[in-house]
């Protein structure tokens, strides 16, 4: 089987994830549960070192070999998306593709309260989506972003590593940037996006604390910016953000939160009665309840 069929197979059997690794055959998470793809046998290093190597280039190849991790996007034209992370184990190649839909997520399919609607309807502010890892994050961030090119005129600007779902404009501009071929850092881009002329700014994910930092003074200048963090809930949230910073700049960071922090939406999925995960979600509006703990 080519990498193309496996993808196919995953994104047919309505999989999230695609494992492949050297001594075990193609493994699938379905329903948050792992399970290995039908009909398949255990791949050699020589089988799942063409596998991977036959998607990427010989640049991105060459990065991969010197830095043993790879993070891109793939797509199989008119079929599906796909996140994938390249990994080296036991000195084998391994991959794990999350697979996503070559259509943007809707507000109203994932079952978002109002709240969420009235929060995008914001022109400033800063928007956080959380939750742990592979609880559809990027899903509902994407679904923001859409309604807002559906609503209003604006200038939408994305920084991702990678990109995943690919938005068409409806009624606004929407500029997708990739970590790694159109900028060089999210430090970098956030430091030029506001020349850019931006009216709402997406963040992929805040990593560290200059991009924690800059993406608060950026919700800060009349800007509507949404982003992720891996966080359990919506006070986890705030505290996390505060501890990423040196003592001495917290009770700054307390109050440039409190004035910019517009909501914290904290998600979860759990298993759908009749298969299927479904979104819980807790989130906080209350801003200073949380942020003016121990201040």
């Amino acid at each position: 089987m080519t990498i193309n069929d496996l993808f196919k197979v995953a994104t047919q059997a309505k999989a999230s994830d695609l494992h492949l690794i050297v001594g075990k055959p193609p493994i699938l998470r379905i329903d948050g549960e792992l399970r290995m793809m039908p009909n398949t046998e255990i791949l050699s290093r020589t089988e799942a070192e063409k596998l991977v190597f036959s998607i990427i280039t010989e640049k991105q190849k060459k990065e991969f070999l010197e830095n043993r991790e790879l993070d891109i996007s793939y797509e199989i034209n008119g079929f599906s998306r796909y996140r994938i992370n390249l990994f080296w184990e036991k000195d084998n190649v391994g991959l794990v593709a999350r697979v996503i839909s070559t259509d943007v997520p809707v507000l109203e399919d994932l079952g978002m309260p109002p709240i969420v609607h009235r929060l995008i309807e914001k022109d400033q502010g800063l928007i956080l989506v959380t939750g742990p890892t592979g609880c559809g994050k990027s899903t509902t961030l994407a679904a923001m972003i859409q309604r807002i090119n559906e609503l209003r005129f604006a200038n939408i600007i994305t920084l991702e590593d990678p990109i995943e779902y690919i938005f068409k404009p409806v009624k606004s501009i929407i500029k997708q940037r990739q970590l790694g071929t159109d900028m060089n850092t999210f430090q970098d881009a956030l430091k030029h996006v506001l020349r850019q002329d931006p009216n709402v700014i997406m963040v992929g994910e805040m990593r560290d604390l200059e991009t924690i930092a800059a993406t608060i003074t950026l919700a800060e200048t009349g800007h509507l910016v949404l982003a992720t963090l891996h966080t359990h809930n919506a006070s986890q949230t705030i505290d996390r953000i505060i501890d990423v910073f040196p003592p001495h700049q917290q009770a700054q960071v307390r109050l440039q939160l409190s004035m910019s922090l517009s909501g914290v939406i904290s998600q979860k999925l759990l298993p759908r009665v009749g298969g299927g995960r479904v979104a819980v979600l807790m989130w906080e509006c209350s801003r200073w309840t949380l942020i003016s703990v121990n201040f």
